[in-house]
C-alpha cells in the first residue's frame, strides 16, 4: 500500500509518518514544504504551501490512499482580517481540489482529519457527542471543516472516491504544545491553580491512539464512507487530568478549591471567558461507533499515555 500524507511534519502528521515509515507492507511519501531536520527517510513531496490551484499530479502517482492531515489549524490570536475566508481558502477549497485530482487519478480512499468542533465546544455532562448529531460549529475554524466534510461527501458520491472523516478532540503527546504543554509546566513547577472543586468531564485523545485509529482506517472496508469520533476511551474532569498528570510528573498538585462561580465570575471580568470555558465546561465523544464498526479499541490507556507525555516533558528539559 502507497500512502501520501499532507501534514507531515505536523503534530499529528509526524506521528502518523513515524509508524507508516516502519511499517514494511507501508511505503510513505510525505508532502512538505521543507525537510526538518530528523525527518525519516521517506519518499518526498515538496509544495510551497497548499492551495486550490495546487497541481497533484506528480505527487499521486502510484498513491492507493491518501491522509490529509494539513490544515490551516484553529489560533487563539486570529490576525485575517476574514477569518473565515482564510479557513475556507486551505480547510475546503485547496481540500477539495486534491480530493478531485485524486479521484481523477484513481486513488481509492481519502481520510480527512477534521475536528470535533464541527460538532460543537461543549456538551450536557453526560451527553456526548456522536457522529449522527446535527453538526454545531462556533468559530469559522470548525465551520471549514464541516464544509470540507460535507465537500468531501458528495465528491465520494459522484466519484466513487471513498472518504473516512476522522474527528478527533485534544490530542496530546510527546512534542504537544499550545495549552496541553502550558498546563504540564504550571504542575511541574507545582504553581497553584484553582481547579479543585472544578467537576467537568472532557475526552482526549492520545496522539498513539489516534494515529492507531488511522491506520486502521487505512484499508478497513467497513471505514468507507463514514464519519468517526475518537478518543482514549475515559473522560476525564480537569481536576482529575490535573492529579494524574502531576502524578506523571512526579510531582504533587497544588490544586486549590476555588467554587466554579467564581472562577466563571473573575473569566468574565477579566474577558477571559472562552479560555475559562475549556477548563471549566465539558467536551464528551462517544467512540461506541468505532467500537461496534471497526472493533476498535484505543491501544494505551490514559494513564500509559500521560506518562508517556510527562517522560518526554521532563526529558526536553523545559
Amino acid at each position: 500500500m502507497k500512502v501520501l500524507l499532507t501534514g507531515a511534519t505536523g503534530f499529528v502528521g509526524r506521528g502518523l509518518l513515524e509508524s507508516l515509515s516502519a511499517a514494511p507492507e507501508i511505503r510513505v511519501r510525505a508532502v512538505v514544504r521543507s525537510v526538518p531536520a530528523g525527518f525519516p527517510p521517506v519518499d518526498v513531496c515538496r509544495i510551497d504551501g497548499l492551495s486550490a490551484s495546487q497541481d497533484w499530479t506528480e505527487a499521486l502517482q502510484g498513491i492507493d490512499v491518501i491522509v490529509h492531515a494539513a490544515a490551516r489549524v484553529h489560533v487563539m490570536h486570529e490576525m485575517a482580517n476574514d477569518p473565515l475566508s482564510a479557513f475556507r481558502a486551505i480547510n475546503v477549497d485547496a481540500t477539495l481540489n486534491l480530493a478531485r485530482q485524486a479521484a481523477a487519478a484513481g486513488v481509492k480512499r481519502f481520510i480527512f482529519l477534521s475536528s470535533i468542533k464541527v460538532n460543537g465546544e461543549f456538551t450536557p455532562m453526560g451527553r456526548p457527542f456522536t457522529e449522527d448529531a446535527v453538526p454545531a460549529p462556533v468559530d469559522p475554524y470548525g465551520q471549514s471543516k464541516l464544509e470540507a466534510e460535507r465537500a468531501l461527501h458528495q465528491l465520494a458520491g459522484e466519484s466513487g472516491l471513498e472518504v473516512v472523516i476522522i474527528r478527533p478532540p485534544l490530542v496530546y503527546g510527546s512534542g504537544v504544545g499550545a495549552n496541553f504543554a502550558s498546563l504540564m509546566g504550571a504542575l511541574y513547577r507545582r504553581r497553584p491553580l484553582p481547579f479543585a472543586l472544578v467537576d467537568n468531564r472532557r475526552s482526549l485523545v492520545a496522539r498513539d491512539n489516534l494515529v492507531d485509529f488511522i491506520r486502521l482506517c487505512l484499508n478497513h472496508p467497513k471505514a468507507a464512507n463514514q464519519v468517526f469520533l475518537v478518543s482514549d476511551g475515559e473522560d476525564l474532569s480537569t481536576a482529575a487530568l490535573c492529579r494524574r498528570l502531576s502524578a506523571a510528573l512526579g510531582v504533587q498538585p497544588r490544586l486549590l478549591p476555588v467554587p466554579v462561580v467564581a472562577l466563571r465570575a473573575l473569566a468574565l471580568l477579566t474577558g477571559k471567558q472562552a479560555q475559562m470555558q475549556r477548563l471549566l465546561g465539558s467536551l464528551q465523544v462517544d467512540i461506541g461507533k468505532a467500537r461496534r464498526l471497526l472493533d476498535w479499541r484505543p491501544p494505551i490507556s490514559v494513564d500509559q499515555a500521560l506518562d508517556s507525555v510527562a517522560r518526554w516533558y521532563r526529558e526536553s528539559g523545559r
